[in-house]
């Protein structure tokens, strides 16, 4: 092994994110966000494909409200017009690319596993295989820490879901106390929570509406954790 590559695989461990070990991924620029595992992107010959992230699931858009906290995050990671590099692995049966997406040598999809809005997609862990390892630790990190998804007391996993096997939590919901702090509509979380600072939670440049319990807004701004 080269001093270079060395070099990476330390920086690979240290930072707990994949670095892109190739110099050549193709790069395409972000049109759209369909949900929290979806996006359009527009590749180098001006053509749209449409990209689903491979080897994570978020939950789907009706399961609120987390579907739509997994969507808001992917927007902000991945803003329109953002330039991404692409690791293709397959398509899927809805002729959909299957792929990892990097931007500045960071995994969005393991991102957003680490924060909990997304989960590990077993079946399909596969196409993972050099940081399978990684995806499965952020999970249950972000599990222990009850970030996101993993804010619920029995959470119904998307792709049961989407088979219409729902938890007796879900399919018999009715009116509850609000389970994510309503002065913090872009993320979730815990209302009455014990004081937290930017250091204690992944998140970055979100919506803050006062009272703002936790002090993230410093500059009265409207925005937490800015730095």
């Amino acid at each position: 092994m080269n001093q270079a590559s060395i070099l990476a695989a330390t920086l690979l461990l240290l930072s707990g994110v994949p670095t892109i070990a190739q110099t050549n991924l193709p790069k395409m620029t972000v049109v759209s966000v369909g949900d929290g595992d979806t996006l359009r992107v527009r590749n180098q010959q001006g053509q749209p494909v449409t990209i689903r992230l491979a080897c994570v699931d978020a939950p789907e858009l009706k399961q609120n409200p987390w579907g739509q906290q997994s969507k808001a995050r992917l927007q902000q990671l991945l803003p329109v017009n953002q330039s991404v590099q692409v690791r293709s692995i397959e398509r899927d049966r809805y002729k959909r690319l299957v792929a990892e997406i990097f931007v500045n040598n960071r995994s969005v999809n393991l991102t957003m596993v680490q924060e909990g809005q997304a989960v590990v997609y077993r079946q399909y862990l596969q196409g993972c295989n050099s940081t399978k390892n990684q995806f499965l630790q952020a999970e249950a990190d972000a599990k222990g820490k009850r970030l996101g998804f993993w804010n619920q007391s029995q959470p119904t996993m998307p792709w049961d879901f989407r088979r219409g096997k729902q938890s007796t939590q879900e399919t018999t919901r009715a009116p509850q106390v609000q389970q994510c702090d309503l002065s913090y509509p872009d993320i979730c979380i815990p209302p009455n929570s014990a004081d937290l600072n930017c250091r204690d939670i992944p998140y970055r440049r979100f919506k803050v509406v006062p009272p703002d319990p936790h002090g993230f807004d410093r500059d009265g701004d409207g925005v937490g954790c800015e730095r």
